[in-house]
């Protein structure tokens, strides 16, 4: 594709300011040099059901400084993005020394829900651009057997909040605003199943041809089968995906609501996954002589009403774009968390964007879905993708977040040196 000469504009999220300037590439860019990611395994009873977030982690930790060679001493910080562990800090830090990477690095978590692991390569894009370091390692991770989403039994309500209503629609199951999100906006079950099947169909064929494995990490661990026999296998290969039938889809029953339109088949997979990102400042890559995978454009997050969270791409990516200096016909491929389908449906229709640039290899319905981890691994797919593609590009990535926002990041691959 053609692009137009553009001129960056904006920030890169709220402390992260980037000058205008032409389309001639910057010494000051902030750009990844590695974007690795474990298989996604399903939660509770998948290959991953056994292992903790930490051996997880440090298993693309290790990856990328491998890949690329990188001291780890050298790292300025770690952030992760993580949902559901309490213990989060203490998961990363576990991670970093059973890969080698000194206990003088830094670390830290960040939770913003479904983006978090997005929002860490934010944090870290804007502390390379604000020249607190150099070199910086972002991710995410998730172990959802391990902590069940949705658990929480001490969530009270201060009884003089003033709006009820606000209050009880932050708290309201993600299922149930993919449903009003599919009422409100005449998303019909027929689509949501449409696309679930399309999602599966593109990353069957993708698994297939072989197209995820220069992003993915293979993970040697422990499993207990039936007989709480333990045994080792490496895993190479995604869980979630399956070959899908139309009819197969059409005979599931709704998942939570009676005569819904949201089930099983068109909703996000509870999963297990880690992935992780290397960033650095180009001169930093050129003086190491590493090859750019990315550079990190632009980064937006926005509000949207709790009660269809499930919209947040759709007011988030135009503030991405608006911040790149681009627009959507700009943009080769978009990574949209698929959460639900009639959410990923509704922001396509909104957008207007072209059905075969949305998600190319399949997504959530069919990879899955490790909250913290997926903002990370959705770059690393998307950019990966890119790399195959091997001409100069750009790309989104973009997912819902509960309580009612949206995220989105704006990346471009240089093209094929």
């Amino acid at each position: 594709m053609a692009h137009r000469l553009h001129t960056l504009k904006g920030h890169l999220g709220s402390s992260l300011a980037l000058k205008p300037c032409s389309q001639s590439d910057k010494p000051e860019d902030v750009v990844i040099v590695s974007a690795l990611r474990t298989p996604i395994g399903k939660a509770k009873r998948g290959s991953f059901k056994d292992t903790h977030g930490d051996e997880l982690l440090a298993a693309v930790f290790k990856a990328v400084l491998d890949e690329t060679k990188i001291n780890p001493s050298e790292l300025g910080d770690i952030c992760v993005g993580n949902v559901q562990d309490p213990q989060s800090l203490l998961t990363v830090r576990l991670a970093q020394f059973y890969c080698g990477i000194p206990e003088d690095v830094p670390a830290y978590t960040t939770n913003r829900a479904c983006s978090s692991g997005l929002v860490a390569l934010a944090n870290v894009a804007g502390n390379i651009r604000n020249g607190v370091y150099r070199i910086g390692l972002a991710g995410g991770v998730e172990s959802m057997s391990t902590y069940d989403m949705g658990k929480n039994k001490n969530i009270s309500l201060n009884p003089r909040v003033a709006d009820l209503q606000k209050t009880l629609d932050l708290l309201l199951p993600m299922g149930i605003t993919s449903e009003n999100v599919a009422e409100r906006f005449g998303i019909s079950r027929q689509k949501q199943d449409e696309f679930a099947l399309s999602s599966q169909t593109k990353a069957l064929k993708a698994a297939e041809g072989g197209l995820f494995d220069a992003e993915i990490v293979p993970v040697t661990t422990k499993i207990l089968d039936e007989n709480g026999q333990e045994k080792i296998l490496t895993v190479r290969k995604d869980d979630g995906i399956r070959a899908t039938t139309i009819e197969g889809l059409s005979k599931l029953r709704p998942a939570f609501k009676e005569n819904g339109s949201t089930t099983a088949g068109n909703s996000s997979q509870v999963s297990d996954g880690a992935a992780a990102v290397l960033m650095m400042t180009r001169d930093e890559a050129q003086r190491r002589k590493l090859p750019i995978l990315g550079i990190f454009r632009s980064f937006a997050v926005k509000g949207c009403p709790p009660d269809v969270m499930g919209i947040g791409p759709a007011v988030a990516i135009p503030l991405a774009l608006e911040k790149a200096g681009l627009t959507v016909q700009d943009i080769d491929v978009f990574e949209i968390n698929e959460a639900f389908a009639s959410q990923a449906v509704y922001c396509v229709e909104k957008l207007n964007i072209p059905a075969n640039r949305v998600n190319p290899k399949g997504g959530a319905i069919a990879l899955g879905h490790p909250l913290g981890c997926t903002g990370a691994r959705q770059v690393a797919t998307l950019l990966h993708e890119l790399k195959r593609r091997g001409q100069r590009a750009y790309g989104v990535v973009s997912m819902c977040i509960g309580t009612g926002m949206g995220a989105a990041a704006v990346l471009e691959y240089p093209g094929s040196t």
